[in-house]
């Protein structure tokens, strides 16, 4: 059984919604079956819901635990994917995943394996594959001790899209769990915009920028356009730009309607970030740059004579 586990909650995140992507790619190679696990408040709903998608089983586990730990979700995860009979179980490589993947693994007495960005299956055999040595090389893995516990890099599959139907649930009661851990103040974080792994449009800047004051006019076109900013790993190294807008395998794979590059040359690591863009616009003065082999539109000049231009005619058109 091919299980992918997510939080509770009305609806199914990108990141859950590229997980049953790679379920389904599993489940009929290996001719396996699909689930879904739900762990957390509303876990019935997001369990029903999975059904939109083609899945017909489904486990929830209601837990409100104000702890904040990760423990009781591991148990529980650990308590569902049992009652399953996983195989393996698919999580979103985010905070929860990462955290919570190896260990629930070793609950299980299986094998881990976090970042995956692709997978197939050759010979019966599941082969995973995930950045290494900084993203500047891939490397493909095997995982012998089942069930693998695999974390996937969002953006890197496409989302399932919705259907109907609803899937059905069984409802089992949360293990309570003893935790040394406890909340003693907690703060949200500010989002301005789309987050970046889910904006439509994506407007991001390279070494070619020259400093950090070429981002304030991305930051503008993004917002003009209802999109967000990003970042080549290059940018982020010269302290232009927050790591967490960083673009490509050792960043955040994304997957917008268009991809604005500026000022990035396309080194191998972020072509791979932006490889699921349905259209890349390239603008560069270097008209050699790796990046127009994959640009729809390409533009050979200083960004610093073509961006005002650009904005002034985004605000026109949308005036």
């Amino acid at each position: 059984m091919i299980v992918i586990a997510g939080r509770g909650g009305q609806e199914l995140s990108r990141a859950q919604r590229e997980l049953v992507t790679v379920a389904r790619r599993l489940a009929g190679d290996l001719g396996s079956q699909v689930a879904y696990l739900a762990v957390g408040p509303e876990a019935e709903a997001a369990a029903r819901r999975a059904g939109a998608f083609g899945i017909g089983r489904a486990v929830a586990i209601e837990l409100n635990d104000a702890s904040g730990a990760v423990e009781p979700i591991i148990e529980n995860l650990a308590q569902g994917a049992r009652r399953l009979g996983a195989s393996v179980v698919l999580l979103a490589a985010d905070h929860l995943g990462v955290q919570a993947g190896p260990r629930l693994a070793a609950r299980l007495g299986g094998s881990a394996l976090n970042d995956a960005v692709d997978v197939r299956v050759e010979d019966g055999r599941v082969i995973w594959t995930r950045p290494v040595f900084g993203g500047k090389a891939l490397a493909d893995v095997v995982l012998r001790r089942s069930p693998a516990v695999v974390t996937v890099r969002s953006g890197a599959f496409e989302a399932a899209e919705e259907g109907a139907g609803e899937a059905a649930v069984d409802v089992l009661e949360a293990v309570a769990v003893d935790t040394a851990v406890r909340v003693v103040q907690r703060e949200e974080g500010r989002q301005e915009g789309p987050r970046l792994e889910e904006a439509r449009v994506v407007v991001s800047g390279g070494r070619g920028l020259g400093g950090p004051e070429g981002f304030q006019r991305l930051a503008e076109l993004a917002e003009l356009l209802g999109g967000a900013v990003g970042a080549s790993l290059a940018a982020v190294d010269e302290g232009w730009a927050p790591p967490e807008w960083q673009v490509g395998q050792t960043g955040k794979m994304v997957a917008p309607d268009v991809y604005f590059a500026v000022g990035i040359s396309g080194a191998s690591q972020h072509l791979a970030g932006i490889s699921g863009a349905k259209a890349v616009v390239a603008i560069n003065k270097n008209p050699d740059a790796p990046i127009f082999k994959v640009a729809r539109l390409g533009v050979v000049m200083e960004y610093e004579k073509l961006l005002p231009a650009l904005i002034e005619a985004v605000k026109r058109e949308l005036a």
